[in-house]
């Protein structure tokens, strides 16, 4: 039997390899990051009502939404099963998870809203004079809707 072993590859080509696995490793770990950060939002976000606007707080697309921004008198509870037109249609820049939906949406309708969204039966949805809608799912929707009246109907 003869043996041949392989001529060595050169060596300045093997070092293209660190920075393509650096790259790679990131964006892996990024990825995990980021999921994790989503799933912790679907479970850990919350909506604070506050004397100078609304806070949406949770993941990445947490902000305040000024009390002079917020249409209070076209707020109101929807089921998107009954209202196709504010069905979340093309996801902009967000997540879109099996029952757990956040970030910038398009809707049905055309309109551009913030989500906070898991069940699609109870959600809120509140319009806004900054060019985009809010679609929220509050645990308690009514009562949600009534403190919101309450601590920011009057402008």
């Amino acid at each position: 039997m003869n043996v041949f072993p392989i001529a060595p590859a050169e060596s300045r080509y093997l070092w293209l390899l660190i920075p393509v696995t650096v790259l790679l490793l990131g964006l892996l770990v990024g990825g995990v990051v980021l999921l994790a950060t989503s799933v912790r939002g679907s479970h850990a976000s919350r909506f604070e009502i506050r004397d100078d606007g609304l806070r949406l707080q949770g993941d990445l697309y947490g902000r305040l939404v000024p009390k002079m921004e917020l249409r209070i008198d076209g707020a109101r509870r929807v089921d998107l099963a009954r209202e196709g037109g504010l069905q979340p249609k093309w996801r902009r820049v967000g997540t879109a998870l099996p029952g757990y939906q956040a970030g910038w949406f398009r809707l049905r309708n055309g309109e551009k809203a913030l989500l906070y969204l898991t069940d699609r039966t109870r959600a809120v949805y509140i319009p806004t004079t900054a060019g985009f809608s809010l679609l929220l799912s509050p645990a308690d929707p009514d009562g949600f809707l009534s403190r919101l009246r309450a601590v920011l109907g009057s402008h």
